[in-house]
Parts: structure tokens; sequence; C-alpha cells
């Protein structure tokens, strides 16, 4: 994959989704940061079905802290790992509040510091919320960056950090949603719909499925 490959590839997911958006539904750092924690080995789109039904009761950290854990488990025990999520957005919001003022912090150590939040988690909220260049490596981003070629790493990390190099400038801030939205719906684990690819011909992947 060279410099030219990446430009023609990053050009066409721009023409095709001129601005892409996470399929988490918010409308404020906060409820984001929420949907992201609890999203973790859960579907966006039942991530968004408890929200809706959450954010409406409480959508700050003293709300949700006023709900306790008990009450805040009532609202998103449909989604997977719900226990322990209940208790780390509780967590999350104490600390919140006493240390942020009950705002969501701009930088990474902070975010990380906060529990139920890891390094994918602080890079979403830091690129979607605060529009900083970073990229949320997941399983799909990380699947789509070896199969395509993009990003070759045999970790997250490594992956993260050839994406932040090569992905050219101008498209580094939307590269993430682009990348996760491909893997989504086009590339996708077991059978990819390269017949369906805009970069089919881009891509390096060497087993496509062209039927």
């Amino acid at each position: 994959m060279n410099k030219t490959k990446r430009e023609q590839i990053f050009a066409r997911f721009k023409a095709e989704n001129p601005d892409p958006k996470t399929e988490l539904e918010y409308t404020n750092p906060f409820e984001l940061l929420i949907a992201v924690i609890l999203s973790a080995q859960a579907t966006d789109v039942s991530v968004n079905k408890a929200t809706r039904k959450l954010y409406p009761v409480a959508n700050t950290p003293e709300a949700i802290l006023n709900l306790g854990v008990d009450g805040l488990k009532k609202h998103i025990k449909t989604i997977g790992l719900f226990n322990a999520k209940a208790e780390n957005v509780i967590k999350a919001c104490k600390i919140l509040v006493d240390q942020h003022h009950s705002e969501v912090p701009a930088n990474r150590e902070a975010l990380e510091a906060l529990p139920g939040v890891g390094r994918k988690t602080a890079n979403v909220v830091l690129n979607t919320a605060f529009r900083q260049p970073t990229m949320a490596v997941d399983t799909h981003i990380f699947r789509v960056s070896n199969r395509t070629g993009i990003a070759k790493g045999k970790n997250v990390l490594e992956v993260e950090q050839k994406l932040l190099r090569h992905v050219p400038k101008p498209y580094l801030m939307d590269a993430h949603h682009w990348l996760i939205l491909h893997g989504r719906y086009i590339c996708v684990a077991r059978k990819p719909k390269c017949s369906a690819c805009i970069i089919e011909d881009l891509c390096d992947f060497k087993e496509k499925n062209l039927d």
C-alpha cells in the first residue's frame, strides 16, 4: 500500500460520505462519553435504545449519580455487561463532579483515569466530541486496516500509530468514522462484500469475494 493509493481510498470515502458521524446518539460530550462506555462489547443499536430512555431522565453527572447504581441498571439492563458498566458509570460521574466541575475533560490522561474508559473510548470522545485527530481502533478498524493494507499491525496500538502516520492529513479527522462504517457494512468479518466495495481495486486483500 503506497501513499497514492491511500490518498485515493480516503478521497473515495469522503466523496461517498462527506460528513461521517458516529452511529451512537448524543447531544453533548457527556452523553457521548456515557454512550461509548456502554457500547463496549455491545451494539450501537442496543446502546441507543437504552439511552433514548435514560437521557430524558438523566443526562448530567449529577442526575446519573442521583439515580444510583440500581436506578441506572434499570435503564441499561438490556445492554451486555450492564452490572459492571453501571458501577463504572457511577464512579466516572463522581470523578467528573469532584474533579472536573461536571465537565468531560478534553485530554487523554484525564479521560483514561475515568472507570470504564480505555484508550479506544478516550479516542472516540477526543475525536468526536472535541475534534482532535485521534484514531479509535476497534475490531472493525483493526480488520479493515490489516485486510486492505492501509495500516498493517499485530495489535490495536500498532494499527493506531500507523494510521496516524499514514492517513493523509486532510482526511485524518474523519478517517476513523469511515473505516468503522466500512468494516461494519462492507468489509465485514466472514464474507466481505467486495463486489459492493468502492475501494476494491485499491485494496491489497488477496481473497476477494466478488460474487
